[in-house]
């Protein structure tokens, strides 16, 4: 239906009336869009490769260093914020984060460092938002590749280590081509939140300063539910659906060219 509702001028209260691609030609001219494409693609850009790797290297240091009770305790405490709503972590860093009285100013403070309008600085907000989501995701994709990790042949650490492998070398050379799958698997679903991101820079910054974190789906639910443009809210979301689906696709081709499957 979404697909349809994009070629209407629909407004909820009146039926939609066909109006070809006048909703797609409307977005060149959307003073909202490109910078919603623009700070959605940089979020993603942000997030995705520094959660994978995060992800990646925290799980092998806990599968190989940190056993036991010291590893539960650091795979719970990284859990916690996966469990948490959206909603309330963007409430918590936004207070985190407040230019007077906000921990974060208040730490830096001790040190010497001026205070830092984090959510408030066009060039700094985005990059702040996309901290706290990156440290919220990080607890869940530590999870996939730890259990991927449990999978490999401990074997092939035992050769290696035979040979004169030194951890580092395990690692690049054993553990991330093992977990290639797995990091196809991290990198699509960490792309997919990333484009369809909305309740943390909702919370957290509402869009602004400016357009500064406003993203796709913020751009939709602000002309589908406060212009009650819904035909043209369909339109963006037709766009993101495709983007989505090209960069999925652009995804499985890479990692299936280099052994990912």
């Amino acid at each position: 239906m979404t697909g349809y509702f994009s070629f209407t001028e629909y407004s909820v209260l009146k039926p939609p009336v066909w109006i070809g691609l006048d909703n797609y030609k409307s977005m060149a001219g959307d003073p909202f869009f490109r910078p919603a494409i623009r700070n959605t693609v940089i979020y993603t850009l942000v997030t995705v490769p520094v959660q994978t790797v995060l992800s990646l290297v925290i799980a092998n240091l806990l599968a190989s260093r940190f056993r036991g009770r010291v590893g539960n305790f650091f795979k719970s405490a990284l859990f916690i914020p996966v469990i948490s709503s959206m909603v309330l972590v963007g409430t918590v860093w936004k207070f985190m984060l407040a230019t007077e009285g906000g921990i974060i100013n208040n730490i830096l403070g001790l040190v010497g460092i001026g205070k830092v309008n984090w959510l408030g600085r066009y060039n700094l907000a985005l990059i702040s938002v996309s901290i706290v989501a990156i440290w919220k995701n990080v607890g869940y994709f530590l999870v996939i590749y730890y259990a991927g990790l449990m999978d490999v042949p401990k074997s092939l650490y035992e050769a290696a280590k035979v040979d004169g492998a030194s951890p580092l070398q395990q690692f690049l050379y054993i553990t991330v081509p093992a977990l290639k799958p797995i990091t196809y698997l991290v990198i699509t679903l960490g792309t997919i939140w990333s484009f369809q991101v909305f309740d943390l820079v909702y919370t957290m910054t509402g869009g602004g300063p400016g357009t500064a974190t406003i993203t796709m789906v913020m751009s939709i639910y602000q002309s589908g539910f406060k212009q009650y443009k819904m035909g043209y809210a369909s339109a963006m979301a037709f766009v993101l659906f495709l983007i989505v689906i090209v960069i999925s696709i652009l995804q499985k081709k890479v990692f299936s060219g280099k052994g990912g499957e």
